[in-house]
């Protein structure tokens, strides 16, 4: 039997996240509750800057209210939302405002440390402004001034949240509505691995001696602004491969190494795991909670971080506590555990970022291998 080619990662088809999805089928219904006019598809402004059409699969007229929706596609991506139908229905209200919520199948938050309220439906910020923004752009087009109910809802959301890992959050009832690009990029582990090792190589071909390893998009643009000097190819998105980047890091010689990310992922760099993506490798709260005790955080707040619903929501407890201290040492784990992996000496730092661009630990120039104790057996 003829094994099956993988495919080249530039041949990779990118696709769309539930947030697009979710405004795409927003336009489309408030045009037809606006206009009397069905869509058989629209175009949106995806947050990176580009232009997406979508196909609408349905329009539904319930008295005051229209349902539109659309199906996901996700493209080369194992996504377990590829091919779920993401609806929207919209009615009007009285006033002006825009009044988003999650129906059927999209989950609600009822635990902190998650970048929604609890009680609120699992819309995720940046799907929640591009919501809002279509809306009252959709409106200005019109001429219109109207109050706007927005109800996101996916059928089998339910369903596929059991894929997930939405219960272990405290998100219940459904997926969440994600997406900081608007498109997926394809997770192909080979591809993307492949990605990385040419990166180092380049880097270290047009000489650089420091490399600055992010975990997305994110923490790159905070990583830039942190090392304004450095050349464009000295920033490399590692993703959630960790290990395999250092290694390369190794490889080329690479003499100085900075890591730029934030807490869920580097909670598990600092404990050891050098594949930290969702489904690898769980947070250890245990850990955490070890790591606030050497720096003399009391029992009954270590005991609150081993019941934390997220590593963002043990930031907040040092935060509100008053213990700044646990962020630096935390990123002195993550050194000596990426050291410990390399079996080098190379020079190692670790900044580590908040959502919102404030750095809330460091640790810099880490390079003597024999220092390393951060095995807690």
């Amino acid at each position: 039997m003829e094994k099956k080619k993988k495919k080249d990662p530039k041949d990779m088809r990118h696709g769309y996240t539930t947030g697009a999805c979710a405004t795409a089928t927003t336009k489309a219904a408030l045009i037809a509750l606006l206009s009397g006019e069905e869509q058989e598809s629209v175009t949106i402004l995806l947050p990176i800057g580009k232009y997406a059409t979508f196909t609408i699969e349905h329009t539904v007229r319930e008295g005051d209210t229209v349902r539109c929706g659309t199906i996901k596609d996700a493209g080369d991506d194992p996504d377990v939302t590829h091919l779920a139908l993401i609806e929207s229905t919209v009615s009007f209200i009285d006033g002006d405002d825009v009044v988003l919520d999650g129906g059927i199948g999209v989950g609600r938050v009822t635990k902190p440390g998650l970048p929604v309220p609890v009680g609120e439906a699992a819309i995720n910020p940046v799907p929640r402004k591009m919501l809002y923004e279509v809306v009252k752009e959709t409106l200005t087009h019109f001429g219109i001034k109207r109050g706007v109910k927005v109800v996101i809802s996916v059928p089998d959301g339910e369903e596929l949240a059991k894929k997930t890992l939405n219960g272990r959050l405290g998100i219940i009832g459904g997926i969440s509505i994600l997406g900081t690009r608007g498109t997926v990029v394809p997770f192909s582990s080979a591809a993307y691995m492949a990605s990385i090792a040419e990166a180092v190589s380049v880097a270290s071909a047009a000489g650089q001696r420091h490399l600055i390893l992010t975990t997305g998009g994110r923490s790159e643009r905070y990583a830039m602004a942190l090392f304004p000097n450095l050349a464009e190819e000295c920033f490399i998105e590692m993703g959630d491969f960790v290990g395999h980047a250092l290694k390369h890091c190794k490889l080329h010689d690479i003499p100085k190494v900075t890591l730029v990310g934030m807490m869920g992922k580097f909670s598990k760099v600092a404990q050891g795991v050098m594949m930290v993506h969702s489904k690898s490798a769980p947070i250890d709260f245990n850990f955490l909670a070890q790591i606030a005790a050497d720096i003399g955080v009391p029992q009954h707040l270590q005991e609150e971080i081993r019941h934390a619903n997220t590593a963002s929501h043990v930031g907040e407890i040092m935060l509100e506590n008053n213990y700044p201290s646990f962020f630096n040492h935390l990123c002195e784990a993550c050194c000596y555990s990426a050291l410990h992996h390399v079996k080098s000496n190379m020079n190692v730092s670790t900044f580590i970022y908040s959502m919102k661009g404030e750095q809330l630990g460091r640790a810099e120039n880490i390079d003597n291998i024999d220092q390393i104790n951060w095995n807690r057996g």
